[in-house]
């Protein structure tokens, strides 16, 4: 796949998405993120890719943010329609059956904190900050930054970061969940790369699983215990149930197929 904005690659099963305007802290514009989910479902429909990191190019910043200048003179509809294509994408990412993570080497702000949130995990540089500054453009977030930082951090401490734009470091932002690990810039792809290879042994069905049983909690009208009975009961009929029990039993080390 090639890309305007996005530089990808794939290395022994982890497709890396690198989001590439370093001119403009890789700001998302709206070429950007539909082209983000293109390379999420190419990625999910390519068996060679196993697991899914997002980051950005060069050391200051994740995303920065939206590209303001898209926003100017948009109407009422023009800017919903902008807020559902952005919830979209984030949505595909969020309910992808393979892992992704974002690996976050600076500024996570406005859209980039909401791509980073709609990662299943988030590992950042002690570098990096975390916000929704949106309030300071007379704006709220849009691609779903009032939710998922809700589920993060609860809605308190999330009220307080829409409302008055504050930004969060990396120590902060571990210590209140928002991400899994902090770590030094050049460790961050070692440390994403870690954790991948860690699911990597694990069987591909049951990550899924556990992907849409986590994702079912928060979903309106769904049954996340009944979601979980369903996921539960589909490992049964897996080759991967089978040789992961049989494994156990034996006392070695079991080799999934993701079948």
């Amino acid at each position: 796949m090639t890309f305007e904005n996005l530089l990808t690659s794939n290395d022994n099963g982890i497709f890396t998405i690198t989001i590439n305007r370093p001119d403009k802290l890789n700001a998302l514009n709206k070429k950007t993120v539909s082209e983000i989910g293109e390379a999420v479902k190419g990625a999910k429909s390519d068996n060679s890719v196993k697991a899914i990191v997002i980051t950005g190019s060069g050391p200051k910043s994740f995303v920065a943010g939206a590209d303001i200048a898209e926003f100017v003179g948009l109407s009422t509809e023009q800017g919903k329609a902008l807020a559902q294509a952005g919830q979209d994408v984030f949505r595909s990412i969020e309910t992808c059956p393979k892992p992704i993570i974002a690996a976050v080497n600076g500024f996570a702000l406005g859209g980039g904190c909401e791509l980073a949130m709609a990662c299943h995990l988030r590992i950042a540089s002690d570098n990096a900050k975390f916000g929704q500054p949106e309030v300071n453009l007379g704006l709220i977030a849009g691609y779903g930054g009032t939710q998922r930082l809700i589920q993060y951090i609860g809605k308190s401490k999330a009220a307080e970061l829409h409302m008055t734009g504050d930004m969060l470091n990396a120590e902060q932002a571990l210590n209140l969940g928002l991400v899994n690990y902090v770590v030094s810039p050049d460790q961050l792809i070692a440390k994403c790369t870690e954790i991948i290879e860690k699911i990597k042994s694990k069987s591909p069905k049951a990550i899924t699983g556990v992907i849409n049983s986590v994702n079912a909690y928060y979903e309106n009208g769904v049954d996340g215990f009944k979601a979980e009975i369903d996921e539960f009961g589909k490992c049964f009929a897996t080759e991967d149930f089978k040789e992961g029990t049989s494994a156990f039993l034996e006392k070695r080390k079991p080799a999934f197929t993701g079948k």
